[in-house]
């Protein structure tokens, strides 16, 4: 008996360490979200803010391809061997960052930072979230908040840090650049030794999991409803988070002030991650469907109420539940790709589903254009976002099964 109570042990230890390993390469992996902290030294090229803004929106739209890449070769190629490959797509697109000089194209940024680094980062997060979620088959809305939550404090953690010594000027930028690139790609190499599937779930790959394939999966109206609520929520929350410092600065807030309260939107984005998935495993799915709607509702609406009334005292915690809010979409989503279509085919299905974040990288560009049509007012803007809200309530109370 004292035996079996210690392989028990043993093994949920090992189950925790393997997710510890995972958030901390998923928190090394999400320097790509921490574009707006680490582009000041490329202004020197004389590139316009458009375009150095566009770059951003080419990593996302990589970092979704790459995820597809590494869904659809799950059953060929190894967690491993995928997240080495990562890796070195990873440390190759920032060294050729910092290779850039006056007179280069911009193109080479976008082939180092997006397409490389952006389709390696994809490749990576697939990998590692669709593999460690075996692990925690009684804890799945758990294991899937932390992993997201390690993702979403990147931008904070090493983009305050990095965004810091660039400002200083005391490192010279491509140092800084190298440096990142090869930190980020040693732990995702040294992570990629733990990032395995459980013995028992290896035993059984010789017989069929049940789930449907991503075929099957597109056929169901039930997708396509998840699909567009996804959209529409991370929409209110990226939105949210592309003018929390400018929107604290419209409530009156100095403007080091609306500095932290960015910094602090990127936190409850995190926490965010980590509750929904906390909520999805004591409430179950369908009542986690509804508190994401009304969370993301109660945001938009307390930030409508703020920008009317120039009240801080509203605007500031609406702000905040937006950020908390986008936390919900990436663990909620994987829960749900679990959870209606099955095991079989976790990992394509689930970078399916994360292209959601194409044409939710577009609606902070759209309110950008109403915010500058209305003068500098961010009252269409929330309004349109509680629009968005409102309208995901509505395909979130249709989808009853898969």
């Amino acid at each position: 008996m004292e035996g079996c109570v210690f392989k028990i042990s043993t093994t949920h230890l090992n189950r925790w360490a393997r997710l510890a390993a995972a958030v901390l390469v998923l928190m090394f992996s999400g320097i790509i979200y921490a574009w707006s902290n680490i582009n000041l030294p490329l202004t020197e090229f004389g590139w316009s803010a458009s375009a150095l803004t566009f770059n951003y929106t080419l990593s996302v739209w990589f970092f979704c391809i790459g995820g597809l890449i590494s869904g659809f070769l799950s059953k060929k190629i190894s967690p491993i061997l995928r997240m080495m490959g990562s890796a070195a797509l990873l440390f190759a697109g920032f060294w050729l960052v910092s290779c850039l000089k006056d007179g280069s194209s911009i193109l080479l940024l976008y082939l180092g930072y997006a397409l490389m680094a952006g389709t390696g980062i994809g490749i990576v997060y697939n990998a590692v979230i669709a593999t460690i979620s075996g692990w925690f088959p009684d804890k799945k809305g758990l294991c899937s908040g932390a992993l997201m939550m390690g993702f979403g404090l990147s931008s904070f953690l090493i983009g305050l840090l990095a965004g810091s010594l660039l400002e200083s000027g005391n490192v010279d930028w491509r140092v800084i650049y190298r440096v990142m690139g090869g930190i980020c790609g040693i732990v995702i190499l040294l992570g990629s030794f733990l990032i395995k599937a459980p013995e028992k779930a290896a035993a059984k790959a010789a017989k069929p999991l049940s789930g449907m394939t991503p075929g099957q999966m597109l056929k169901r109206a039930s997708f396509w409803k998840l699909f567009i609520y996804f959209i529409l929520l991370s929409a209110v929350g990226s939105s949210a988070i592309a003018f929390a410092r400018s929107y604290s600065i419209s409530l009156g807030l100095a403007q080091n002030i609306a500095v932290v309260f960015a910094a602090v939107v990127a936190i409850a984005n995190s926490l965010g991650r980590l509750a929904s998935g906390a909520i999805a495993d004591h409430f179950g799915l369908t009542k986690t469907k509804h508190i994401t709607s009304a969370v993301a509702i109660a945001a938009p609406v307390l930030a409508l109420l703020g920008a009317m009334l120039s009240a801080p005292v509203l605007g500031i915690p609406g702000l905040l539940l937006c950020g908390f809010s986008y936390g919900f979409s990436p663990t909620v989503s994987a829960a749900f790709t679990m959870e209606f279509y099955g095991q079989k085919d976790y990992a394509s299905n689930l970078s399916i589903i994360n292209l959601v974040l194409i044409p939710g990288a577009f609606v902070p560009t759209l309110a950008s254009a109403i915010l500058t049509a209305s003068g500098g007012s961010y009252v269409p803007v929330f309004s349109l976002l509680i629009g968005f809200s409102l309208i995901g309530l509505v395909l979130n109370l249709t989808i009853k099964e898969a």
